[in-house]
């Protein structure tokens, strides 16, 4: 039989409110508010590292990095986190190796049912958000549920990802979308 983190990694619906999940989230607002404190960027990002699923070479988050869970999230090789992260991680989010994050990036994988009676009654869902390899994100980026984004991604500054998108483009705005695309060079391609 199915625990409720069980079906709430997988994307099902699942009880908010169940008491493991109510427990690891206390441990990890815990850690995170001592962790936040530290000054010391070696020991914070550590520390960082051993709250997450697992992490690659060179993992850099600056303070007020975020997260529900931490067994959710994935990251790659050489990646940055500007200040103020947040990544709600009832689904697992997979981030690619060198990628950059601008301060004030959310990764939100959460789903609340439209339904009142659903949600009144505390059931959750959530889809998984998956990003590539040598993604820049500018300050303030929000990604939604479910979200893929391609390799060599740059997205503009205040934008709201709210679907997926392809490989070696430049997306802005809310509702995200590509203004550009991007050639193997990183350049943007003529029309």
């Amino acid at each position: 039989m199915k625990t409720e983190r069980d079906k709430m990694t997988a994307g099902e619906s699942y009880k908010e409110f169940d008491s493991e999940l109510i427990a690891r989230r206390k441990v990890i607002r815990q850690e995170l508010q001592e962790i936040n404190q530290i000054t010391d960027n070696e020991n914070i990002n550590q520390r960082f590292q051993k709250l997450l699923a697992n992490t690659g070479d060179h993992f850099f988050v600056e303070s007020d990095f975020k997260f529900d869970y931490g067994f959710n999230i994935h990251i790659g090789d050489h990646f940055y986190g500007n200040y103020d992260i947040t990544m709600l991680d009832t689904c697992p989010i997979t981030i690619g190796s060198y990628c950059y994050f601008g301060p004030n990036v959310g990764l939100y994988t959460p789903v609340h049912p439209l339904d009142a009676k659903r949600r009144n009654a505390d059931v959750e869902m959530g889809a998984p958000i998956t990003i590539g390899d040598s993604v820049w994100m500018g300050g303030r980026v929000t990604v939604l549920p479910g979200v893929t984004i391609g390799n060599r991604v740059v997205v503009g500054a205040g934008s709201v990802v709210t679907k997926s998108v392809p490989d070696d483009v430049v997306i802005v705005g809310n509702p995200a979308h590509i203004i550009h695309h991007l050639d193997q060079n990183g350049d943007v391609m003529k029309k």
